[in-house]
């Protein structure tokens, strides 16, 4: 594996550098949830004007699920196609605050509508928890999507690192209720948290690389995983799955410095194996959480790019 860092990158470590923080685990829950949502106002470029952005919720197993919908300019669809975000965070930071700029950009650059997705966070709610609220979500919004201007026909599903994970879950439980979804956007996703996982050649050999190193990863898994038994589960490691065999064609974003690179890599050949078609894009010198930087990374907007091409292909009319 190489070990190239992006220049951009570079700077962007030597500026951090500077001003050294916490490591996650030092910070603990609380302020890692602050932290996270700082860093992504200061470093996640402009907020792209939307023509409507309305807070709905979802009905889902323990009380209410809030989403916020995000319509862009120039969206005439009355009923629009529409993507529906899970955020990353490790399944215990990020929020829909924390994802806003992404989704704003999403939804500018693919043309069509974003429902992000607030699912329940550990060590308050450990797993399965946001899982179940994931799954929940989505057939709640394939069931009511007309009600706010979505079209049920035309539902992608994506997400970033946990969010990853939890869109390639309710991919698959889409495909096993009988929900026809029109693709799966998976970002550097976290597909398993199985202890033998952590050998893994990216995991051993971006074990350092800032800012998911393998100390990082530990401390958000273990808070997530309160009973490790579930670690076998396939709504905590999608790749556990018994059967790939018809979810949604998907597009896989991976970085090729990130601890998750290996994850993305064998979700992607377990879904060419079940004829699932996947179309997968490798950024050299990325680090893990690159989609939410693009107040200071070129490749950030080479990813949003290729995520609204394959969005426009797959959520057409046809």
């Amino acid at each position: 594996m190489s070990l190239y860092l992006d220049p951009e990158v570079e700077a962007l470590f030597a500026m951090a550098a500077q001003h050294p923080v916490p490591t996650f685990r030092q910070m603990g829950v609380a302020e890692g949830r602050r932290f996270y949502e700082a860093q992504g106002a200061a470093l996640g470029g402009p907020v792209v004007e939307m023509a409507d952005i309305r807070d709905l919720s979802a009905e889902g197993p323990a009380g209410s699920i809030p989403l916020r919908l995000y319509r862009p300019k120039g969206l005439t669809d009355a009923s629009a196609p529409t993507l529906v975000y899970f955020h990353g965070g490790g399944w215990v930071i990020g929020s829909i605050a924390s994802h806003d700029r992404v989704c704003r950009q999403i939804a500018h650059r693919a043309g069509c509508a974003v429902l992000s997705v607030e699912y329940r966070l550990a060590p308050e709610h450990p797993a399965p928890a946001g899982p179940v609220d994931a799954i929940a979500a989505l057939l709640w919004i394939a069931e009511h999507a007309g009600e706010f201007g979505c079209d049920p026909r035309r539902l992608a599903v994506g997400g970033d690192s946990a969010g990853g994970a939890l869109s390639a879950v309710v991919a698959l439980a889409a495909r096993d209720a009988g929900l026809s979804l029109r693709g799966q956007v998976l970002i550097y996703p976290c597909t398993d948290v199985r202890e033998a996982s952590w050998s893994s050649p990216s995991r051993v050999l971006n074990a350092t690389v800032p800012p998911l190193t393998q100390d990082a990863a530990t401390f958000l898994i273990d808070e997530f995983l309160a009973d490790r038994n579930l670690a076998d589960d396939w709504r905590v490691s999608p790749i556990a799955a018994s059967s790939f065999a018809g979810v949604a064609p998907a597009l896989v974003i991976t970085g090729s410095r990130d601890i998750l690179l290996d994850d993305g890599l064998g979700y992607a050949a377990r879904l060419r194996d079940a004829e699932v078609p996947v179309i997968h894009r490798n950024f050299p010198g990325m680090v893990h959480g690159f989609i939410e930087l693009a107040g200071v990374l070129s490749a950030t907007h080479t990813a949003l790019d290729t995520i609204a091409f394959f969005l426009r292909e797959r959520l057409s009319a046809a």
